[in-house]
């Protein structure tokens, strides 16, 4: 489905035809690091977004063995962190997977452990597989199981590891960094102790904020990002199912849930949020499109998503990617079971600035058109 050319020959667009003055005038310009807004005025103010990068979709069936290789490659104190990143074909001059996101996947053995970092750029974590993995996150230590939610929020101490009795364990990591680096806004420092050192209980923050709509009474948490630094997968899971009993849910994504900061409601860091849907048996979603990037790994079941009339077929742990203002559905192919999509984006950074917008494709069904080779 493509959208109308709008033309620029109207009034309120510039349309100035170039001679031979002019461009002797542009160059003058030049001379003195300046130009005139007419000429680039059309291309710096599209009709509507213009997304930068391209839909694709990591399959975990040809990306897992490549990752694990580097097990044998690079050892965790030597690569900071050993992670294979994900790399739009259409953002490689900043290392991002989608717009202004980095996603990488992970992976660490038993008995091994990252030093302690911090810096300016949000993190998450989406842990793929393993057992015994877990974070340290400003003293807060957590153990990680398969398909937890996590969140490093921008200058917190952290780092991971694997326990000794644990398993080789992956995970996908998402951070703002092209955002980040984009606004000249990045910092990078290590733990002057190499590690960090701490007297908190083991996950003291999921027993303390994880409580089904309970908050202690004593909080006197007054930091801007979640005092609930890990998401269980299990609860969450149960949420959906219970959710799904009693509600339609979206037209365009099924039935979803949106992670919050348990203290305010709102999303557990400034930049970044994160959500988890349910796609019902069979169910095939409308077609819809918004401002902001979102990076979708399946968390469980099979199906296929249609971006901007192309469509990727995916399983779970498959990772794939939703650029802005793209033409989006979703489908699940199995007829007997749910499938589940975790999905972060930057729609926290979008709703700040005030540029977020939505638009429902409302020709023929609601779905788009697939294209063929």
């Amino acid at each position: 489905m493509t959208d109308a050319v709008q033309s620029d020959d109207i009034l309120g667009r510039a349309r100035v035809k170039d001679n031979a003055e002019l461009e002797a005038y542009y160059n003058d310009l030049a001379k003195l690091d300046t130009g005139a807004l007419w000429t680039v005025a059309n291309s710096i103010e599209p009709w509507q977004p213009t997304p930068a990068s391209a839909p694709v979709l990591w399959k975990n069936s040809e990306l897992r063995d490549q990752v694990l290789r580097a097990l044998d490659l690079v050892r965790p104190e030597d690569a900071g962190r050993r992670v294979v990143y994900l790399l739009n074909p259409k953002r490689t001059e900043v290392s991002a997977a989608c717009g202004w996101l980095f996603s990488g996947i992970q992976v660490m053995r038993p008995g091994e452990r990252a030093g302690a970092h911090k810096h300016a750029a949000s993190a998450l974590r989406f842990i793929m597989e393993g057992a015994g993995a877990y974070t340290i996150v400003d003293g807060h230590k957590i153990n990680l199981g398969a398909r937890d939610f996590v969140i490093t929020p921008n200058g917190t101490w952290h780092e991971h590891g694997i326990a000794e009795d644990g398993e080789t364990s992956m995970w996908q990591d998402g951070l703002d960094i092209p955002l980040t680096n984009a606004l000249e806004a990045n910092f990078y420092a290590v733990h002057p102790d190499d590690y960090q050192t701490t007297d908190l209980p083991v996950n003291d923050s999921p027993l303390t904020y994880g409580g089904p709509g309970l908050l202690p009474l004593m909080d006197k948490w007054d930091k801007p990002y979640s005092p609930l630094m890990q998401y269980r997968w299990e609860p969450t899971y149960e949420a959906l199912l219970n959710y799904a009993k009693v509600t339609d849910g979206s037209p365009y994504d099924g039935v979803i849930m949106r992670y919050t900061n348990p203290t305010t409601g709102g999303d557990p860091m400034l930049t970044m949020g994160a959500a988890m849907q349910l796609l019902r048996p069979s169910e095939h979603t409308k077609a819809h499109r918004h401002t902001g990037n979102a990076i979708y790994q399946v968390a469980k079941g099979e199906g296929y998503s249609v971006i901007n009339g192309q469509r990727f077929d995916w399983k779970e742990k498959d990772i794939f990617c939703v650029p802005a203002w793209m033409w989006h559905e979703h489908c699940n192919t199995s007829s007997g079971d749910d499938a589940c999509l975790f999905q972060f984006n930057d729609l926290p950074t979008m709703t700040k600035l005030g540029f977020y917008a939505e638009q429902g494709l409302n020709e023929n069904d609601g779905h788009q058109v697939v294209k063929t080779n």
